[in-house]
């Protein structure tokens, strides 16, 4: 075996060289939040107001001034405070005001008595408890305060944050730029999709999976489309990629005993390490630096390059776009519902379904064929079943660690 996995790096030591090179960017430009989904804060969001704006009611009852409640007689209702429509006027001692939810509080009010803890007749409103001085009244700035911070830098917006910036009044809000990237596959056996196959070619499933990928992440995607096994060609588009892109992700010809000028092109136009990366699948990879972009290189195959790109890319664009929290979700305990072949030297990344029991347990099994070739195991899964580097094969019963699907495989 370890004629095989010498010089293998692991995926952690690769994520790390990686990250530690990059430095996020900073250009910024002021967009409608209308048009802002996806996209990452570029500084602190503050608010320009309180919200609540004004003293309001969290029940719908009765509005009233303790001394009055005190007496324990009847309170004859002197009028009514509705959202949109407040109390206006004189509100008389020994009264109350019919309030509902999220309605001004009439000046003066020190309760709000529910409309369950009260009883009304002819004589006026009973109350079946004593209230407290500030129950059920929401007061100005209780949720947030103005000058208060309500979005960090790096958070990337979406139906959570947009509504809440809604609320505040704020129409705009100050993003990072897209981080453009382009992408090309290599290789004269590739085909684009939907034009008819000759013998010997396959269809290019990787350009066409990356870039939805990268449009999923809110990257402004250049594809330069299939490139064919010739030096010149493939040189110009890596010269024209760098020049336009912040990053450039190419698939194939980072293989051991694929063409040679790749490798010698590519220590030409930059600094680019070649990887054997200890897990399966995606063992090749290439990641550097261009002239003024970063390289990523991917593997052939579909599934590998797939991985790659999920375990390794989407953290690179995460960081390089600014995005403070982590691309990946945390990994989680599952039971194997069924044996799981492995052999002990590469970390393994198997498709897996993940569902939760009546009980409450995680459980998971495999989608079946695991080979590189097979993209079919990504729409049937839902998670990684991560298998470490030196386990080998599982039993059913047996606890494996699991990373559910993020958005970008998990629709």
């Amino acid at each position: 075996m370890e004629c095989f996995t010498a010089g293998l790096i692991s995926l952690e030591e690769a994520q790390s060289k990686m990250l530690a090179q990059l430095t996020p960017i900073v250009d910024a430009e002021d967009i409608a939040i209308t048009a802002a989904a996806g996209r990452i804060t570029a500084e602190t969001v503050i608010s320009p107001v309180n919200v609540p704006s004004f003293a309001n009611s969290a029940m719908d009852g009765y509005a009233v001034r303790l001394a009055d409640v005190a007496s324990g007689v009847p309170l004859p209702v002197a009028g009514k405070s509705f959202a949109g429509n407040p109390f206006s006027g004189a509100w008389p001692d020994g009264s109350c005001i019919r309030i509902m939810t999220g309605a001004p509080l009439p000046e003066g009010a020190e309760a709000v008595v529910m409309q369950e803890q009260t009883e009304s007749d002819a004589d006026g409103v009973r109350f079946t408890v004593t209230p407290e001085a500030g129950q059920n009244i929401r007061l100005p700035g209780e949720d947030i305060q103005q000058g208060a911070s309500v979005l960090a830098a790096g958070v990337k917006l979406g139906a959570a944050e947009l509504p809440l910036l809604a609320s505040l009044g704020i129409g705009q809000v100050r993003v990072l730029r897209k981080l453009r990237v382009a992408v090309f596959s290599t290789g004269d056996e590739l085909q684009p999709v939907g034009e008819p196959l000759a013998a010997g070619q396959i269809y290019d499933t990787n350009r066409f999976a990356v870039r939805l990928m990268l449009e999923r992440m809110g990257c402004e995607v250049l594809d330069l489309g299939i490139i064919r096994d010739d030096p010149a060609a493939l040189r110009a588009t890596f010269i024209e990629a760098d020049r336009h892109a912040d990053v450039v992700i190419s698939s194939g010809g980072v293989s051991v005993g694929e063409a040679d000028y790749t490798k010698a092109m590519l220590d030409e136009l930059g600094q680019i390490s070649f990887w054997k990366l200890a897990i399966k699948p995606g063992k090749p990879f290439a990641f550097g630096r261009l002239h003024t972009s970063w390289f990523c290189g991917l593997p052939g195959n579909p599934v590998s390059a797939a991985l790659t790109f999920y375990q390794l890319v989407q953290p690179l664009l995460a960081k390089l776009s600014g995005q403070h929290h982590a691309a990946l979700p945390p990994r989680q305990r599952a039971r194997a519902e069924q044996p799981l072949k492995k052999t002990p030297g590469r970390l393994d990344f198997q498709r897996g379904i993940v569902s939760r029991g009546a009980d409450g347990e995680l459980t998971v099994r495999s989608t079946g064929h695991q080979g590189s070739h097979v993209f079919s195991s990504f729409s049937l899964a839902n998670c990684f079943i991560v298998l470490e580097r030196e386990r080998g094969t599982v039993e059913a019963g047996e606890w494996v660690e699991i990373e559910p699907f993020n958005a970008l495989l998990g629709g």
